[in-house]
Formats: C-alpha cells, structure tokens, sequence
C-alpha cells in the first residue's frame, strides 16, 4: 500500500480520572474493551492529512478507546462546494462519541459530485491507514447520511470482509439509477403540463450553464404556475411523482391531514428546491461522469405511478377544486415525448453506483418519513434488493417521525448505533419504537425520541441488480 503524502498530529490530553469519570457516566449497553495496552495509555489523539489520491482524512481516537471504529461517509457535495473531511455528522454527535470510546474516522473523497467511484477506494485507504497508525480495530462499523449512505452500502456489500456491520441513515439506498429516474419524473411532468411549447431540456446539458438556463425556464413556469389553482394542482401531481411529502422541512408548521392547500405550499418550497440544484446542476454534473443521460421515462404509466403515491388522495382533491380534469392531465403525460437513456451511461451507474442487495453482515437503515430530498420509500428499494439477493434477514429498517432531510438528533443517532451493536451482540434484530426510542433517551434524556411504527410503500421505479428484469431501460 502506497502511504499518504505528510500530516499532521494534534494531541490532546486531560486528566485520566476525568476519562474515566466521563466513560463511566456515559456507558451503555455493550461495553468493549481497548484493543491494546498501547491504545488504552495513549492520550486522545486527533489525526489529519491526505490521501495519494488527494483526499483529505480526518481521525480522533479518544484515550478510553472501546475498539470500535466507525468508519464515516459524508453526503453529496457539488462541485466547487468547500470538501473538508469528515467522521460524524454533526459536532454533537462527535462529541458524544468520543465520550463513549469510539473512534471516527473518514475521508472527504478525491472530488465533489456524483463521486461514488472516488469515494469507496479512499474510505478504504482511510480505514488502512487508521488501523497502520492504531492498529486493528475489535470492531469496524460503516456509517454515512445521505449520499453517504449509498457510499456506506457499496462498501458493506462489495467490501464485506473490510465491516463487521453499517449504518445508513437517510441514505442513498435506491441506488443512482434509480435516483436519477425518480428525479426526472416530477421535472417531465412539470414541462409537460406547464411548460408544453418550451425547448427546455431535461438531460443531455453540455456544461453547467446549460442546466442553469433550463432550470431557470422551468423554475418560471414553475413559478407563474403556483399562482393558480390550476397550476398548484399540477405541481402537486409533479410532487406526487417524487414522493415528496407536505410537510418536509422543520421550519414548515406541520397542516392537518386533510389541509391539502397548506400541503401543497410545502410541496412547492421542496419543487423549487429540486429544481435548483438536483433535478438540473447535479445531473448534469452526474451526466459528465457517465458520459451521457443515465435515466428514461419511456413505459413508464405515470397513472400508475400516481396511483400508488401516498399523496394521491391531495392530488385528486386539488384537481376536484380547481375544476381540472386530472384524467386529461394523465393522458397529456402519456402523450408526450418520452427521455431515452444512453446505454454506455446506464452501464457506468450500474457498474458504480447500483446495489446488489447482497449484505454479508447486518445494516440498519433509518430514515425520517417527511424527506424530500431522498423520499422515505427508497428504503423500501433496498428491503427488495435485499430480500431477493437471500439477505433480508440481515437487514434492519427504522423509521423517525419528522420533517427534513437527516433531520436527526443525536440520540436518536447513538440509539440506532446502539440498536446495530444489538444485532451483532445477540443475533437478532430489535427495531420497534419501544426499543430504539429507549436507547435513544438513555442516550441524550434531553431531546424527544421520535421512532415510529411506519411501513413505506414500494418504491415507485425500483433498479438494482437482484432484478434481472431491471437491467432493461
């Protein structure tokens, strides 16, 4: 193994008693001990550098080390965003961590965007490193948020024998196929109800500025659209398509259930949203690795779609109110011009960025149920990869009850950990509400625990590799 270009060491120490005085309060269940003597006496240290493929790394590895790492895979990033390393999703969460013994370690990836390709090599350069510096680990854990959470999946899957488990929370888990095709189905709708004369296109963009301008055109028409009833109906039926929920972001006020007006207004802030960065400038970016457009539309029966949404109810009702005929509507999708995929670019995302089901150890997935930008029903995608690749069993699935993306707290974090660390210990999943909602107060008593009883419907355009049927556009 090449070793990585020069860093740089920061230590911290403090007083023992204080260590263990701190390990001791925040002990839970499955207490481990260190790996060696030599870890046990050293102070807590901080670790940061780069990798030879150009990536930052950063490592904290407290004094108490319990022998556990986790490995950390952070969320996408767009290009010429800032892309430090990271090893937890949030200081708190660190911070908890690192009182409880747990080492973290993670990588920034080599480059920004769809950088699948870059980021599972360099998580496994950073685990290298971490175990030439610390030696092995008792116990190597995958975790990551988001985007994160397809790279954390890759490396469970491919890399098994790297992980004794993984944590994938908000995650990524459709896979990019799938991702990019349920991203193009709400921007197909739009244009073709709202924007039907307009040459705005919807893949293929040469260079950022070409997605810009088409984002910028549908954005308008978006945006003169949601001054009608007619137009907030046809928005909510684009919502419908993306499995965006009414209320999805914390700062929303939560409407009734049958508020369809107050629902569709949050629809609209996540449309727009969805317009302005992944539905045009994150394609794009993703299109220039795989060279070419990586998702279609053609077959697709966009009635069905909407018929299996959990917002068609809202929909039916909007159309009823503004005096639109939402089966005229339906066949105007029908009719119009269908995206082709490019095969070489299908053949790229399925090669990088697509998952097998095929899990060797137990994963535990979390997902909040009022996501926006990766709706709660991918974590139905991976049960089905997993459950037809013969692993269901291994998997662990975990809803929290709340708006937002990631929009976790971390107790409800080290609860899920905790709930990981329970499969390994015993064999057997324990994932009600009663259980994770216990681990996550005895984790942070301060906070309220929101884990829920909630079951997602299929995933509206499934892909993964457990299906040969999914390998035909």
């Amino acid at each position: 193994m090449s070793l990585p270009t020069p860093h740089r060491i920061r230590i911290r120490s403090r007083a023992r008693t204080a260590v263990l005085a701190l390990t001791l309060c925040a002990a839970t269940a499955l207490p481990a001990a260190p790996v060696s003597q030599a870890s046990q006496a050293a102070p807590d240290t901080r670790l940061e550098g780069r990798l030879p493929s150009g990536a930052a790394y950063v490592m904290d590895v407290p004094a108490a080390w319990n022998g556990t790492v986790l490995l950390y895979s952070h969320g996408y990033r767009a290009a010429g965003w800032p892309n430090p390393a990271e090893n937890a999703p949030s200081p708190e969460t660190r911070t908890a961590l690192l009182a409880r013994g747990y080492a973290l370690i993670g990588s920034s990836y080599a480059t920004n965007g769809w950088a699948v390709a870059e980021a599972v090599p360099d998580q496994l350069a950073t685990l290298d490193l971490f175990t030439e510096k610390f030696g092995t680990a008792r116990r190597a854990l995958a975790w990551g948020t988001s985007y994160g959470g397809l790279v954390t999946t890759r490396l469970a899957e491919r890399h098994a024998e790297r992980f004794d488990g993984s944590l994938s929370m908000c995650g990524l888990i459709q896979g990019g196929v799938a991702n990019w095709n349920s991203t193009l189905d709400p921007v197909f709708a739009l244009k073709a109800l709202l924007a039907p004369g307009a040459d705005i296109p919807l893949t293929g963009f040469a260079d950022q500025a070409a997605a810009r301008s088409a984002a910028g055109a549908l954005t308008a028409a978006v945006t003169a659209a949601q001054r009608t009833p007619e137009g907030r109906a046809r928005i909510a039926l684009a919502a419908a398509l993306h499995d965006i929920p009414g209320h999805n972001d914390v700062s929303q006020p939560e409407p009734e259930p049958t508020d369809w007006e107050a629902q569709q207004a949050n629809q609209y802030a996540a449309v727009r949203g969805l317009l302005e960065l992944p539905a045009f400038s994150w394609r794009q970016e993703a299109e220039s690795r795989a060279g070419g457009n990586p998702s279609w539309n053609t077959g697709v029966d966009y009635t069905s779609v909407l018929h299996r949404s959990p917002a068609y109810r809202q929909v039916t009702e909007l159309y009823k109110r503004a005096g639109l005929s939402l089966r005229d509507d339906l066949s105007t999708l029908a009719r119009a011009p269908r995206v082709s995929a490019d095969p070489p670019a299908v053949r790229w995302m399925r090669r990088t960025s697509v998952l097998t089901g095929r899990l060797s150890d137990p994963q535990l997935t979390v997902h909040t149920t009022g996501d926006a930008l990766i709706p709660v029903r991918s974590a139905s995608a991976y049960r089905r990869a997993a459950t037809a690749a013969g692993a269901g069993t291994l998997l662990g699935q975990a809803y929290v009850d709340g708006p937002g993306h990631c929009t976790f707290t971390p107790g409800e974090i080290l609860g899920a950990l905790r709930t990981l660390e329970h499969r390994l210990a015993t064999g057997r999943w324990d994932t009600s509400p009663g259980a994770l909602n216990a681990r996550a107060r005895q984790e942070d008593p301060t906070a309220e625990a929101r884990y829920v009883a909630y079951r997602p419907g299929p995933y509206p355009r499934p892909y993964d590799l457990a299906h040969p049927a999914d390998a035909r556009p």
